[in-house]
């Protein structure tokens, strides 16, 4: 389909944006799409909650400023006030509209402290997306497509379904509903559902209702126009029992309204011939040089002996079972035995985090741990580990193995969701010269099937013996490090995706009518 017509008006609605905010991978998605889909010359609006106390401690944050914009929202009998601020995403000309609103986003977090969720989020996410609506009435944002991102936004496809169907403003409005992670769905109890500002006819178990709950995934599933989720090979696995969470049958339903994208990474951001926080920018063609000083420098800060000769394996992730802690945990002492070292950065689980904690005591000059999330380390891991582990039990998507593939750092991941769709296996059954040959031509990294500590150990073993053949290691380094993985593919898919919601919406229409 062709994206050379009319720009498209575009609304994004997501619970979270670099550089505003962020706990994970959606933060990032969001971001690099505004900034993708402004470059490819349409009209891009970019709301998001505006988490004051986060934003005041972060650096380097454009000027915010007020627009005088006030509305009220009305909260299951009682009505809610907010604000709206405004800026720009830096370097474009994405507007950003940060609802301001001190009750539901004025927290140290952004869904939940000390491991427990905020016993408010249905309603604070709730405001959010009707905030978006109504923000777009009043601002006569007029938008051809509403994207809206998980849960937190799944409500909004159902307004402009119902409420907003026939408002001024929202006539040739079409919504899209990505699903960035099934595990999480927005679940709460069915006496939450006067917060959505739907009708109860709607809690049936074709629209809103799950297993008795209330849904706010399967909300945005059941009335988005197009549903897309970040990877192909996720699109497939999320039609099945593992991977739909309860929701594949409805996915099923929906399947020829629901695309797979693989998401891309911010090339600007992640650059290792630019980044700041890296001892040496390299490219391709200099890594041989600057990936060892970066590599020393990585070594140094966490206090690890500098051995260049050793492997050195990064891990950057929330610490929980879904991304593998588990496997990581169960084969440690095997692969510490050998000649290596280990970096982990992230926080989650405290189970997990205990874990690492006693794993790096015990094996001081192998291990080192940093509980929590440092940007600038989460760079140098990238740029001066050898490899990088992304073991996941499920990975929808995934992007530290694009930015690992872009540092030249041998991803060794799992073979689901978007590690399926992103790295080319090194396979361990090259029985001669030629098929050895053959598969190097293409391979980026390493991967394994089976969710079992032999078959993690086995495949980090595999990648070890490469790493001590040069030539393998340096070709399967090039082979990552230029590839593409830039947002400008996976933007003008989401166009085609915009554009097919817009078929989609106006047939409903028609029908209607009819």
């Amino acid at each position: 389909m062709s994206n050379s017509v009319r720009p498209l008006r575009i609304v994004l609605a997501s619970s979270e944006a670099v550089p505003f905010s962020k706990t994970g991978g959606l933060a990032d998605v969001v971001g690099a799409l505004a900034k993708s889909l402004d470059q490819l010359g349409h009209d891009v609006t970019l709301i998001v909650p505006d988490y004051f106390l986060m934003r005041q401690s972060a650096k380097g944050l454009p000027t915010i400023s007020e627009t005088g914009l006030r509305f009220t929202i009305p909260m299951n009998g009682r009505s809610v006030a907010g604000t709206v601020n405004w800026t720009q995403l830096p370097g474009t000309g994405v507007r950003v509209l940060l609802v301001r609103q001190s009750d539901y986003f004025d927290r140290r977090q952004l869904y939940q402290e000390h491991g427990h969720g905020y016993v408010d989020n249905c309603e604070r996410f709730c405001f959010f997306s009707r905030a978006v609506l109504e923000i777009s009435r009043q601002m006569i944002l007029r938008p051809d497509v509403i994207h809206c991102n998980d849960w937190q936004t799944g409500i909004i496809p159902a307004l402009l379904n119902s409420q907003y169907a026939n408002r001024p403003g929202f006539e040739n409005t079409s919504t899209v509903m990505t699903l960035h992670n099934m595990a999480y769905q927005g679940r709460f109890w069915h006496f939450d559902l006067p917060l959505t500002g739907m009708d109860w006819r709607y809690f049936n178990h074709h629209q809103m209702e799950a297993w008795g709950d209330l849904n706010l995934l399967k909300t945005g599933i059941a009335f988005a126009d197009q549903i897309t989720t970040v990877s192909p090979t996720y699109a497939e696995e999320i039609c099945h029992p593992e991977g739909g969470y309860g929701l594949e049958g409805l996915l099923r339903y929906r399947n020829r309204d629901l695309v797979g994208i693989l998401n891309g990474i911010d090339t600007d951001v992640w650059n290792p011939g630019t980044d700041p926080h890296l001892a040496s920018h390299f490219t391709a063609e200099t890594v041989a040089v600057g990936k060892p000083r970066c590599k020393s420098q990585l070594q140094q800060r966490m206090k690890l002996p500098q051995q260049s000769g050793t492997p050195l394996i990064g891990m950057v992730s929330r610490m929980a079972d879904q991304k593998g802690f588990d496997l990581v945990m169960g084969s440690a002492d095997r692969l510490l035995s050998k000649d290596i070292q280990m970096v982990f950065l992230g926080t989650g689980d405290p189970i997990c985090e205990g874990q690492l904690r006693d794993l790096a005591l015990r094996y001081p000059t192998k291990v080192a741990v940093e509980i929590g999330f440092d940007e600038s380390l989460a760079h140098q891991i990238e740029g001066g580990a050898d490899a990088f582990l992304m073991p996941s039990r499920f990975e929808p998507c995934g992007l530290n193995q694009m930015y690992s593939l872009r540092y030249g750092t041998v991803p060794i991941v799992r073979k689901v969701g978007g590690l399926a769709d992103s790295v080319i296996n090194y396979p361990s059954d090259t029985k001669s010269p030629e098929v050895g040959a053959k598969s190097l031509e293409t391979a980026t990294g390493f991967s394994f099937s089976d969710y079992t500590n032999e078959a993690f150990a086995g495949t980090v073993e595999r990648a070890l013996q490469c790493y001590s053949q040069k030539s393998i290691w340096q070709k399967l380094v090039q082979n990552g490090m230029t590839s593409d993985w830039s947002w400008t593919r996976s933007a003008e898919s989401y166009v085609d995706v915009y554009r097919a919601a817009q078929g989609r919406r106006s047939a409903r229409v028609a029908e209607r009518r009819c």
